[in-house]
């Protein structure tokens, strides 16, 4: 049985974005990949790897800074959100691609960066959050046979 949304544990964002974490993260991969990829021959992929990796951390320090500032708003409009992200959105991607087209064929590592980046976000993110949703009933039932 799942618990209605109503009822579900309060859980903020900026508890479960740990952009240290996330840094020292990306710092591993990017130095595994860079590793890798000089065993092959390719040194630089693994260090456009490590600067995609970079751009996505920044694009999630920087959407979470444009979270805090217009949610502090009295009367936050959704639409400035969205063209908030739109915007960061189409630089990052301007960015990226640029990179990868100037120095193709070793650019392309940054958007392989950019997209691990993503996945690391939604996996960091999502497990603490996962965490705390489990240990809330657990939680409640204790509090309630005490």
């Amino acid at each position: 049985m799942t618990t209605p949304a109503q009822d579900a544990p309060l859980v903020f964002p900026s508890v479960a974005f740990r952009p240290l974490r996330l840094l020292a993260i990306c710092a591993v991969f990017a130095g595994l990949v860079t590793a890798a990829a000089a065993l092959l021959g390719h040194p630089m992929i693994g260090v456009f790897f490590g600067i995609g990796l970079g751009l996505g951390l920044l694009n999630a320090v920087l959407v979470q800074r444009s979270v805090d500032s217009i949610t502090a708003e009295a009367h936050p409009l959704k639409r400035k959100m969205a063209l908030n992200s739109a915007t960061r959105l189409l630089i990052m991607t301007v960015v990226g691609l640029t990179i990868a087209f100037v120095f193709r064929p070793q650019g392309l590592g940054v958007v392989f960066g950019m997209a691990l980046f993503q996945v690391l976000l939604v996996v960091s993110t999502a497990l603490p959050v996962m965490k705390k949703l489990k240990e809330g009933p657990a939680d409640e039932i204790e509090g309630a046979q005490q």
